[in-house]
């Protein structure tokens, strides 16, 4: 059971970060990219594949569970916190 804590702690930690970078980047504040939505998707999801090679380095392939565990711990939370933190980015 700690090792899932783990794992969706740091996809929280991982998420929120990616749901700030995602705003930034979708509403325009860098000069030269513009507002640009598919490109903040496309961060997001680099993000989460970097968030899952780091807790597979981290903890252990094994450990995770492989797919399956970084599916339950891992993607869901991350898609969840990163689509509500941008969300309340875009509202704020």
């Amino acid at each position: 059971m700690e090792i899932e804590f783990k794992l969706t702690a740091l996809h929280a930690v991982t998420a929120i970060i990616s749901g700030y970078l995602s705003f930034i980047i979708a509403t325009g504040v860098i000069a030269g990219i513009g507002k640009n939505e598919v490109l903040a998707v496309l961060l997001g999801v680099v993000i989460l594949y970097l968030s899952g090679k780091m807790s597979e380095r981290l903890f252990g392939k094994e450990k995770v569970g492989g797919f399956k565990g970084w599916l339950w711990s891992g993607i869901v939370p991350f898609v969840f916190i990163w689509i509500v933190t941008w969300t309340l980015f875009l509202n704020y």
